[in-house]
């Protein structure tokens, strides 16, 4: 096949949705609303590539973002703030065409290194990380066949915090306050600095009904929220935290269940509870929602690149975690906005 390989433009942008859309690959994350989010929030740049072949029709599209920090460096990255990523092609030999071309394109704009978060093993020979896994399940056609599913004591622990007069609240942007005031205190009890609230309120506007919030209230207070997002027949949640005050009373599990539910109430077929490290905490927590690990291949170029995101550790950035957890919850609000959004994972 003759193939064009360029860089895509704003004209393109119904095209490039149409073709995304209807890939077999798509995520949310591969469509442009996702993309200008991250623009107006970050001001970072797509960079994405088109493949096209002779007739000028569109057969692959790459997403790309330059990611550019002071602190962390310079990178072109598929995609950072997203547990996904890669090419979207219509045959193996086009992707791999999109990939060269992003290599070039890391050498063109001066970025230190290339960085692909991709579902698909392809015939590549730059560095890999394999740490991370995606961790998705099936959904069944009931919530009642879920809760069988799940057993009598997971159901158990999701009751809890009902029992302790806790109100579940689902709904969009209104609920950003609620959540973030929850996250932006876990964020810093887990030693990493928090994204700006501009950042979820500028994906609200952009996703639209694609994103859903739900906020577990108990004493009157925000005790769990999650931010959920849908494509297809799937919903993500690639952001919840639950308060550690309120964490006695199960609250994390009933936000869980609540996201499960509606998952399976909107008819989607298939629950993706984002990425996790192999064997942590938190791999072992969606183990038992019923999440089964498949591998994101996340690759660095060129060879010998330092960082990448797939790595995240050290002696030094665990030193950095510590000291953050101790620092004032107004400190870390203040500076963690400032710092986030060129972290490297």
């Amino acid at each position: 096949m003759s193939l064009r390989v360029r860089p895509h433009t704003p004209a393109d942008a119904a095209a490039w949705d149409a073709y995304a859309s209807a890939h077999a690959a798509y995520t949310l994350y591969h469509g442009r609303a996702f993309h200008n989010a991250v623009t107006e929030a970050f001001g970072m740049p797509s960079h994405g590539l088109i493949a096209e072949d002779t007739g000028h029709r569109i057969v692959g599209v790459l997403p790309l973002i330059r990611q550019k920090s002071r602190l962390f460096g310079d990178r072109l990255v598929s995609l950072p703030y997203a547990n996904h990523g890669g090419p979207l092609a219509d045959a193996p030999e086009i992707a791999l065409a999109l990939l060269a071309a992003a290599a070039e394109t890391r050498v063109a704009l001066g970025c230190d290194q290339l960085e692909l978060r991709d579902p698909e093993a392809r015939e590549l020979d730059w560095p890999l990380h394999t740490d991370k896994v995606l961790m998705t399940r099936v959904l069944p056609d009931s919530v009642e066949a879920l809760g069988q599913e799940l057993g009598a004591k997971l159901r158990s622990q999701c009751r809890r915090a009902l029992k302790e007069g806790a109100e579940v609240v689902h709904g969009g942007a209104e609920l950003i306050p609620e959540f973030y005031e929850v996250f932006a205190v876990n964020m810093r009890d887990l030693g990493t600095p928090v994204y700006p609230r501009r950042w979820f309120e500028v994906l609200a506007r952009h996703l639209g009904e694609a994103m859903h919030l739900v906020v577990v209230r108990l004493a009157g207070e925000p005790a769990a929220g999650c931010l959920l997002l849908r494509w297809n027949d799937t919903l993500e949640i690639p952001w919840a935290a639950s308060a550690r005050e309120f964490n006695r009373y199960s609250v994390n599990m009933l936000l869980y269940r609540e996201a499960l539910d509606h998952a399976i109430r909107t008819g989607c077929r298939r629950f993706d509870f984002g990425r996790s490290t192999r064997d942590s905490g938190p791999h072992k927590f969606k183990q038992q929602w019923g999440g089964e690990a498949s591998p994101i291949y996340w690759r660095t170029c060129p060879a010998g690149a330092a960082g990448g995101a797939g790595t995240g550790g050290g002696r030094a950035s665990a030193l950095l975690r510590r000291a953050w957890t101790r620092m004032p919850i107004g400190l870390t609000n203040t500076l963690g906005p400032v710092i986030s959004p060129g972290l490297p994972w």
